[in-house]
């Protein structure tokens, strides 16, 4: 980033690629996982929550918002913009945010429903010419396969986009990417996750995502069903949700990566939408063959007590600030979790 835009490493060689100024840092969509993101961001030092944004209006603060009060606003009006003196409610938020505040780099928290929703938003930021770094937590393998049909537009346009950057895809397809060296050939990769939230309201648009893999549905009637309707399927399962063979982007990172054909990933797990407890244990095996031809399974488990919120928003920031690493030398275009490093955000 140029130094316009307030980003310099004080030391290029550090390891811990420190920032003169911190990373000014906006959340696009702020239901559950956006609300998240905000009390991720407010203790770290070197990115600073400026801007805001939701269905309905946007907050920017050149100073840092205050996530207590952006919450509470979002909570009582449904919308950032009732925030005073700082808010500002519209029809078309993201793109006034985009070209009125100066931000460094943005996590894109929407839900991506309909499935075309994401690339939809990546357009406007080439279109009103901004320049930085987008990071996402997208789900699907389509979803990010559109984005791959805009590595030319991004690349051109001065964008380096992370795509893939939350728990799974994200977390855990880097695990599996490092898990992998250890063989000469990979012949599976497993991801089985447990998620437990104590309301489904607090995160509506990821439950109705996940709906959308059940058998019987899509990403359209998903998006259709009213609150009513998601109450009374997960009545009907106890607020369990059990997902297999899930359409997630894990399988085309990972091919595109190199580790293996995307059919020999699969990815599934179960949700409780009752109960902060995970039912089960989020992990990724990878299956493969040593170059002594030996077979052997690495498992890699994430700890019970971290939340998919930690789980997201953590590596979401980790890869937002390697995309500044790479944006500072000047290059742009689409990367995945899969293949760059995240770097820990203080």
């Amino acid at each position: 980033m140029s130094d316009k835009q307030g980003i310099s490493p004080t030391d290029a060689t550090t390891a811990n690629f420190l920032f003169s100024q911190p990373v000014r840092v906006g959340v696009l969509g702020f239901g559950g996982l956006g609300q998240a993101a905000a009390r991720v961001l407010a203790p770290k030092r070197e990115m600073l929550w400026v801007a805001a944004a939701d269905q309905k209006g946007y907050a920017y603060d050149s100073a840092g918002l205050n996530p207590d009060t952006c919450i509470a606003a979002y909570q009582a009006q449904g919308s950032v913009g009732y925030v005073e003196p700082i808010g500002t409610l519209s029809n078309h938020s993201i793109l006034e945010l985009i070209e009125k505040a100066p931000v460094d780099g943005y996590f894109l928290a929407l839900p991506n429903l309909p499935n075309t929703f994401m690339a939809s938003v990546i357009q406007q930021f080439i279109q009103a010419g901004w320049q930085g770094v987008l990071v996402d937590a997208l789900k699907r393998t389509s979803a990010v396969e559109q984005l791959l049909a805009l590595q030319n537009e991004l690349q051109a346009a001065g964008i380096t986009y992370m795509t893939g950057c939350g728990a799974t895809p994200g977390l855990l397809t880097a695990a599996a990417t490092l898990a992998a060296q250890s063989y000469a050939e990979i012949h599976q990769v497993k991801i089985t996750f447990g998620v437990g939230i104590a309301n489904w309201e607090a995160y509506r648009a990821t439950i109705r995502e996940d709906i959308a893999h059940l058998p019987g549905y899509d990403v359209d009637r998903a998006r259709s069903m009213s609150d009513a309707e998601v109450e009374a399927l997960l009545d009907r399962t106890d607020g369990i949700l059990h997902l297999e063979n899930m359409e997630h982007a894990d399988d085309v990172m990972l091919e595109l990566a190199g580790i293996c054909p995307r059919e020999r990933v699969t990815v599934g797990g179960v949700v409780d939408t009752r109960n902060p407890k995970k039912p089960l244990s989020t992990n990724v095996q990878v299956t493969g063959r040593t170059f002594e031809g030996k077979i052997s399974t690495h498992t890699f488990t994430l700890g019970d007590e971290t939340s998919m919120a930690a789980n997201v928003c953590g590596p979401a920031f980790g890869y937002l600030k390697a995309g500044v690493s790479l944006h500072q030398r000047g290059m742009y275009g689409l990367f995945t979790a899969a293949e760059v490093m995240p770097k820990f955000v203080k």
